[in-house]
């Protein structure tokens, strides 16, 4: 009976210890599985980016004004001073050279001689014709004296009014001897020198206004289209603000050696950092262009239904779209919308997602 009272209180101790233990492993097994709980399926995303279905097409070009002129001496004569220098900005009526002006003074000189003389001569020709008006009313005269001193009284007339447009002319020629600017600019060429003998009209300095400028640009015969009808903007090299442009004048034949057309875009917004010279990137795009996105063709998720794409958010939540195809490629697949520009979506392994389940975006897979 102690015996067996003894195996009994035994039995109920190692029982008791037995469960203890195994208490105590199931907790160490639960500690240690919420320590390893899975942080959620790696994937690799792609971020969503609308642009223009077709690509934009960049040029290079030149700033050049649109007015560059060569201004030259409305009379010939030697060159006595030359005023200005290349890069040197004038204003509107500043001095750029002048001539030697004696030979000037002396015409004017003779002008001025020949409108006195020719004043003299129509008083005596005019009291001529007075007299023989008198002595025509009185019966004194015949009517031939009397248009004889008309006649010379009206060529005195002429010959007076041809001495004041003389003299007009030579004053005219004489303010001519000093070659001003008739337009803010900047001058790009000197092309006489002082003591050069130069015609009238010869091209002396060559000045280029800062009204309107405008980008050069060589453009090929398969975008004229776009270059009439496309939305046109420049970028200088030296500046990344870009500035709205306009076709203003596209040449008729395109250059023998190049095989393209000469266009001209003007720039109303240009300020005073579009300088002349200045090297500067074209870029046409079609107006009319619908906006799509690229995505890898692995992130197409498909089961029958329409296609959608699984969109990753900041939680690593992930949630089922679907989305309008555009086309497909042979690596990807071209959308209209669907999902917002700049969402992340899944790029690969979408079969095996569930909507349900947590995601944790990597930058690369590894096995």
């Amino acid at each position: 009976m102690f015996v067996r009272s003894v195996f009994s209180s035994y039995y109920r101790l190692l029982t008791g210890a037995s469960l203890a233990f195994a208490v105590f492993a199931l907790t160490g097994c639960n500690e240690k599985a919420a320590e390893n709980a899975d942080p959620g399926r790696p994937v690799l995303v792609a971020t969503v980016h609308y642009e223009a279905e077709t690509p934009e097409r960049s040029f290079v070009g030149t700033i050049k004004p649109r007015i560059e002129a060569d201004m030259g001496f409305r009379v010939a004569g030697k060159v006595a001073k030359r005023l200005v220098e290349v890069g040197q900005t004038v204003e509107v009526g500043q001095p750029l050279a002048t001539l030697d002006e004696i030979d000037l003074k002396l015409q004017a000189e003779q002008a001025v001689a020949e409108q006195t003389a020719a004043t003299g001569v129509l008083a005596q020709a005019a009291a001529a014709e007075q007299r023989a008006k008198d002595l025509k009313a009185k019966g004194w005269t015949t009517d031939a004296q009397l248009d004889s001193s008309r006649a010379a009284a009206d060529e005195a007339r002429a010959r007076l009014n041809r001495a004041e447009r003389s003299v007009e002319l030579t004053k005219n020629s004489l303010s001519y001897a000093t070659l001003n600017a008739d337009a803010r600019g900047v001058v790009t060429a000197t092309l006489i020198e002082p003591g050069q003998v130069v015609a009238a009209g010869q091209a002396s300095i060559r000045v280029a206004r800062f009204a309107e400028k405008e980008a050069v640009v060589a453009i090929p015969e398969t975008l004229l289209a776009r270059a009439r009808s496309g939305v046109a903007t420049v970028t200088l090299w030296s500046d990344a603000k870009k500035y709205a442009a306009k076709l203003r004048e596209i040449a008729p034949a395109a250059d023998p050696a190049t095989r393209t057309y000469l266009a001209k875009f003007s720039l109303p917004e240009a300020d005073d950092k579009v300088a002349l010279g200045m090297t500067a990137t074209l870029t046409l795009s079609d107006k009319a262009s619908e906006r799509v996105a690229k995505l890898p063709l692995s992130a197409l998720y498909s089961q029958g239904g329409d296609p959608s794409l699984y969109i990753v958010d900041d939680k690593g939540d992930i949630a089922l779209k679907p989305v309008k195809v555009k086309a497909y490629e042979s690596n990807n697949v071209v959308i209209s919308g669907g999902v917002d520009d700049g969402a992340k979506v899944v790029a690969l392994g979408v079969q095996k997602l569930d909507p349900s389940q947590k995601v944790r975006v990597v930058s690369s897979l590894s096995f």
